[in-house]
């Protein structure tokens, strides 16, 4: 309108609501976080210059990946039976947060569909919205895979394996307590000196005490 006005006096004027219209997409998270699983895709490059591509499936609740896997070529029908391999029987979660990936296509959504599952799709090129996949997904390649050359689809296989046995039963989190997901026992001095577990190949330890 011509006029120049600070940016902090326009929002000390600006209407506020007093509770937002409906809850938040945090609370959203918080409220089903024991039903919910998230899932994504990521891109490994291999020695021969091929690109890689792993599926994840990571359940919200303790923040445990319940299924891994890769293939040289998405298509909806591979991506549908890593579901189905991941919940079999009546284990499906009430929830699924997934991206706009053209790779959903109507045979994962439809199987799905099928299996009582409820998807959440999150908004255009918002990623912040799948936060706890993005979160695993920078700390696979952060603590793994920008450590290690992959040469093939077996092999990446083997390493993702390795670098899980390791997420989920000796890597903290905060949001844990500063616990794994698979929860460890508090060991106590009385049990001997502490003793360092080579994991990943040597790139992470487990540390425990001796007894």
């Amino acid at each position: 309108m011509g006029h120049v006005v600070c940016e902090t006096t326009v929002s000390k004027y600006r209407f506020r609501h007093r509770k937002p219209p409906s809850q938040t997409w945090r609370t959203f998270l918080d409220n089903h976080v024991r039903d919910t699983v998230a899932v994504d895709f990521f891109t490994v490059p291999t020695a021969t210059f091929r690109i890689l591509f792993a599926f994840v499936l990571l359940h919200h609740h303790r923040r445990k990946v319940v299924h891994i896997n890769v293939t040289a070529h998405t298509t909806a029908e591979w991506a549908a039976q890593q579901i189905v391999e991941a919940f079999p029987e009546d284990s499906a979660p009430r929830f699924l947060i997934r991206d706009r990936d053209g790779t959903y296509g109507s045979v994962f959504r439809e199987r799905v569909a099928n299996m009582g599952i409820d998807e959440v799709v999150i908004a255009p090129r918002s990623p912040w919205q799948n936060p706890y996949v993005e979160r695993l997904i920078g700390s696979i390649r952060r603590e793994c895979l920008s450590r290690v050359i992959v040469l093939n689809e077996s092999h990446l296989r083997r390493i993702l394996q390795s670098y899980l046995d390791y997420y989920h039963h000796s890597r903290t989190h905060l949001s844990l307590e500063r616990n794994s997901p698979a929860p460890r026992e508090v060991e106590p001095p009385e049990r001997g000196k502490v003793i360092s577990i080579p994991q990943v190949g040597g790139l992470h330890h487990r540390y425990r005490r001796a007894a």
